[in-house]
């Protein structure tokens, strides 16, 4: 069941990115990076089909992975390599079936964000669509460039491609795409967990100890030593629900004022302890 769930996610991920592509950004002229980018400049220049392009570069990459990557960095490359361009074909037609008299910027966000979704469920399964994405590993093993480095050169370097062929009024539109495809992805990756990771540093510790487990919360006390004081102390680490977050926050300030509190995003929680909150709420 769960390897059936893995590969479903994998292949709605790459048809969501097929649509993506050739319903918002092959009609319009958005170059968002990657070899699919490359792809609608080399269609513009050279009159070449966007999915043989695809194809013959995602298998070009492919070879030069095997060979300076290794069998084990390439083998969750192959299957979205083989099967993006196969999908990008599949799916060239859709554009004769929906008709999109929009605004640009709207074309703009719902193509990154559908796309943006669709990578997202193809990452989360730690597989890729290959392209650029060797070319980033190989760029941060041999020439030691870190990898988010080598994304914005290497995608920058299409995008400007894009600003050439298409002009730059297009160029923005294609950023607009490219800013939502790596934020929603990072977003489907990691899940939407509405929680809170509090790091509370105080002298009223066992006070506030106390104040979260009487709300349901537990509670970690780690030992610390400052690292400008050199003193030691006590913080607290605690996961709250988002909608409880103020509530806490005014009752740690009115135990100790001078409380110095971080709080993050939880974007997954797992093995968490509920039996204190259960028992509260059962009271």
């Amino acid at each position: 069941m769960l390897l059936l769930k893995k590969y479903f996610s994998i292949i709605l991920g790459l048809l969501l990115v097929s649509i993506a592509f050739n319903l918002f950004f092959l009609p319009n002229n958005f170059v968002s990076g990657g070899v699919s980018g490359l792809s609608i400049v080399v269609k513009q220049i050279f009159c070449v089909n966007e999915s043989v392009f695809l194809l013959l570069m995602n298998i070009f990459l492919l070879l030069i992975s095997f060979v300076f990557l290794g069998i084990e960095k390439t083998r969750n490359t192959i299957l979205g390599s083989l099967l993006f361009p196969v999908f990008t074909f599949l799916t060239s037609d859709v554009v004769s079936f929906v008709s999109l008299e929009i605004d640009p910027f709207l074309i703009a966000f719902i193509g990154g964000a559908l796309s943006g979704f669709g990578y997202g469920l193809i990452f989360k399964q730690n597989y890729t669509t290959g392209g650029t994405d060797i070319l980033n590993q190989l760029s941060e093993k041999y020439l030691k460039i870190p990898m988010s480095k080598s994304i914005l050169f290497v995608d920058g370097t299409i995008v400007l491609l894009g600003c050439f062929t298409f002009g730059f009024v297009t160029m923005i539109y294609s950023l607009i795409s490219l800013i939502l495809i790596s934020e929603i992805s990072n977003r489907t990756q990691l899940g939407i967990n509405k929680n809170r990771v509090l790091y509370i540093t105080s002298f009223q510790v066992q006070e506030i100890h106390k104040y979260l487990t009487e709300l349901g919360y537990d509670s970690t006390i780690v030992d610390f030593k400052g690292g400008y004081s050199k003193k030691n102390g006590k913080m607290l680490l605690s996961s709250i629900y988002e909608k409880d977050y103020f509530k806490v926050k005014e009752g740690i300030t009115f135990i100790d004022p001078n409380a110095f509190i971080v709080a993050t995003n939880a974007y997954e929680l797992k093995n968490a302890n509920v039996a204190i909150r259960k028992s509260i709420l059962e009271n």
